[in-house]
């Protein structure tokens, strides 16, 4: 029995943020033989944060969608993870996630940690967040500032 068949990666597309997660993820993947999904979560831009532009936040997140797509395609092609295994979706990160991988009967979530401290370690972190409501085992790989 395999320990890991599908394992889930979540990026934020920063190159400096992803390369320990997406270094541990195709280790992971290659040792066990997993199939690697690539998920990316963009946050909808609240309406109140662009005032009277209201009408072009549309405008605003599906270029930001497109942008998106483009980046992860790259990630993925340099990986050689198929088209059929990258997700961009629009929502709560955490909600996204944990959504996913229900969805795909992900065995291992796979994000990168910042490590917060003082307030955003009260508020929490999408990496906690996913930690406690996942569905599967979650692998926090820790992002050095």
């Amino acid at each position: 029995m395999k320990l890991y068949q599908k394992i889930l990666l979540a990026v934020d597309l920063h190159p400096k943020c992803d390369n320990a997660a997406v270094k541990k993820a195709l280790a992971i993947a290659e040792e066990t033989g997993a199939s690697l999904h690539l998920i990316h979560v963009i946050e909808h831009i609240p309406a109140y944060s662009l005032g009277q532009a209201y009408p072009s936040i549309i405008d605003l997140e599906e270029e930001i969608l497109k942008e998106a797509t483009k980046e992860l395609g790259k990630l993925a092609h340099k990986h050689h993870i198929p088209a059929d295994k990258q997700i961009i979706v629009m929502g709560s990160p955490k909600a996204a996630i944990i959504s996913k991988a229900e969805e795909l009967k992900i065995d291992l979530i796979i994000l990168g940690s910042h490590g917060r401290h003082g307030i955003a370690l009260l508020l929490g972190s999408t990496a906690s967040s996913v930690l406690s409501h996942a569905p599967c085992d979650v692998l926090a790989v820790r992002i050095k500032e």
